[in-house]
């Protein structure tokens, strides 16, 4: 757990808050952590399976760029009423739905057979797990307080990068060694063999998962008193009615920000195996172990920067240099693609440090609101900054036809960045407003 702040003006935590948040994370946070793990291996590992499925049913490299971001389209289209309807019904059963239903889909995903069926499936796969991330963020706010936020998320959001080390890694054993069984190619196999344990999922947060503090059975009565509390500071000063944040600059500001890091992200994610091929790498298990090394530098930044921004109660400067040294390194990598050492030397940098700001980024959204704004704010600047994953493959793939390489659309990443970093430092903390 996060460390008794010691800056002025941060309060200070009982020894009982910080017992009972030890409880708390025990039982939330790795649950919470094995679901986005499986969610964000679902959305990626499209990305691997390109490799190989792309001859198989016929894809160009801007059919599969469209149909990697038609996901995200769909998915953004629905993450708005996703979280507004789970302030409503509860988390147990919206998040449920959605897990069973991708799981299905994703599974799925082993029998397209051409371009539309490919477009049919990621489109579905989009609706049926839109207002996933969203809701775990809305969830997480119902248990932590907004001066251990960054912490929680720098742990659940460790999904985004230990998902791409097993997206990398495992698949390419799944791809290698299950190739031809029962006539099914090494791909198909993988979308099956990640898909389905994404429903068990589902019905274990159904059973294992309370909708808030007040109902776990395994929190006793004093126990959901100091959860309450702390979850009541710092948060006097939130805006509570979803109008109300719809017409606040700040919502807009954020979400301009998440944008721009979501670009990165996703242009990494989705393309980072066909980069190292541009650059000589052969082997399915090669570029698969490859492609893993820079997320496990993600794994520590993402752990340190979330335990050293809560401790510091600084948001602003933990979003922002991250994020410059992100654009600055994608800028190296793309520029050096023709000296490998140097080029993947600054990708790992640069998928570290976007991985870092983006952990503390969403503790940022919990003190500004609250309540159904809270719900319907974080599910709006999911909207907008997944679009991202849209535009960045898209985006890509069009100038990797046009170009027959990848080097100009990370170009056009990195002023995405930059853009992020100039939004972010609009964002102030709401005490300073």
């Amino acid at each position: 757990m996060v460390e008794a702040s010691r800056t002025p003006g941060i309060r200070e935590e009982s020894a009982e808050e910080a017992a009972v948040y030890r409880k708390v994370g025990r039982r939330l946070l790795p649950f919470l952590l094995l679901c986005y793990t499986f969610a964000y291996l679902d959305r990626v590992n499209i990305g691997f399976a390109k490799l190989h499925m792309q001859e198989d049913i016929g894809l160009s490299e801007a059919a599969f760029g469209l149909g990697a971001g038609l996901f995200f389209l769909a998915y953004a289209l629905l993450e708005v009423p996703s979280n507004l309807l789970m302030q409503r019904i509860g988390a147990k059963r919206t998040i449920t739905r959605i897990m069973v239903l991708w799981g299905l889909t994703s599974a799925a995903m082993a029998f397209a057979w051409n371009e539309a069926s490919f477009y049919t499936l990621r489109i579905l796969l989009g609706v049926f797990e839109a207002g996933f991330a969203p809701g775990i963020i809305l969830y997480l706010t119902y248990w932590y307080s907004t001066r251990r936020m960054a912490a929680a998320m720098g742990v659940y959001m460790l999904a985004g990068p230990i998902g791409s080390i097993f997206g990398s890694g495992v698949s390419a054993v799944i791809i290698s060694g299950m190739d031809g069984v029962g006539g099914l190619a090494g791909w198909q196999w993988m979308f099956v063999v990640e898909g389905v344990p994404c429903a068990v999922l589902g019905y274990l947060f159904w059973r294992l998962m309370a909708d808030r503090p007040q109902e776990a059975d395994w929190l006793s009565a004093r126990e959901k008193e100091v959860v309450a509390a702390a979850v009541a500071r710092g948060r006097t000063r939130a805006v509570h009615s979803f109008s109300a944040a719809l017409k606040d600059p700040r919502i807009h500001v954020m979400s301009v920000a998440y944008f721009g890091m979501m670009c990165g992200i996703y242009a990494i994610s989705f393309w980072l195996p066909t980069v190292l091929q541009e650059n000589g790498v052969e082997g399915t298990l090669e570029i698969g172990f490859l492609t893993a090394v820079p997320y496990m530098f993600a794994v520590a930044a993402m752990v340190v920067l979330g335990r050293t921004s809560d401790r510091t109660g600084d948001r602003r400067w933990h979003t922002i240099v991250p994020t410059a040294v992100a654009g600055a390194a994608l800028l190296v990598s793309a520029l050096t693609g023709d000296v490998f050492a140097v080029s993947f030397t600054a990708m790992i940098v640069a998928v570290a440090a976007v991985w870092a700001a983006y952990t503390v980024f969403w503790a940022v959204p919990a003190e500004h609101f609250g309540g159904t704004a809270a719900a319907g704010g974080i599910a709006f600047i999911n909207t907008i900054g997944i679009l991202g994953g849209f535009v960045s493959p898209y985006l890509i793939g069009l100038v990797k036809d046009a170009t027959g390489s990848t080097q100009a659309g990370l170009l056009a990443m990195v002023g995405l960045l930059a853009a992020a970093v100039a939004a972010l430092f609009l964002i102030r903390h709401p005490e300073r407003d």
